[in-house]
Order: C-alpha cells, then sequence, then structure tokens
C-alpha cells in the first residue's frame, strides 16, 4: 500500500465519503436485489445515484479507490459490486501510528 496513493484518494470529499458510506452501506444505501450488501458489497449504480456525479467520473473514483487498496470489487452477473478492504484499512492505520 503506497501512502502517497492513499492520500491522493481520500484529498478528494466524494471519495472519502464513499469510503465512509461503505464502513455502513446498510445506513447510505438501499438493500441489494441480489446478494448481500455486507458480503458482496454495493451495487455501482446505487453509488452513482448517491454520489450524483456523471458515471464516468464515479468509476473513476472508484478505480482510484480501489488501486489505493481502500476498496475491492466483485463482479455479480452484469452488475460490480464495492466494499471496503477492512484489511488493508486496519494496515493503513497501523502504518500511520506507528510512522506518523
Amino acid at each position: 500500500m503506497e501512502l502517497l496513493e492513499v492520500f491522493k484518494a481520500l484529498s478528494n470529499e466524494t471519495r472519502l465519503q464513499i469510503v465512509q458510506w461503505l464502513k455502513n452501506p446498510e445506513i447510505h444505501f438501499p438493500k441489494p436485489q441480489h446478494g448481500d450488501i455486507h458480503e458482496d458489497g454495493v451495487c455501482v449504480s446505487d453509488i452513482h445515484k448517491k454520489v450524483g456525479l456523471s458515471q464516468s467520473t464515479v468509476s473513476l473514483y472508484l478505480s482510484m479507490l480501489q488501486n489505493a487498496g481502500l476498496i475491492k470489487a466483485k463482479r455479480v452477473g452484469q452488475w460490480t459490486y464495492y466494499k471496503r478492504n477492512e484489511e488493508n484499512i486496519k494496515k493503513l492505520l497501523e502504518l500511520l501510528s506507528r510512522d506518523l
């Protein structure tokens, strides 16, 4: 995990909000039609609706968060679901606590 990539990904208010919303997805997003919100994550279309930006911008934001290791994607049929990468977030917090 590259700290610079993490900080770049979190330096945008919307990207930061996405990570925060995914912490408690049942509060911020509708129940998925297929799968489990905690097991599978939140459908990209639901994230897009909540964010209110263009689909290409939301896709770019999700890609940045995924490349930084903060979220992970899962394909379920034709849909892509996103959830937090709790293992990496825990490592990030430990790294920050130790090094900063």
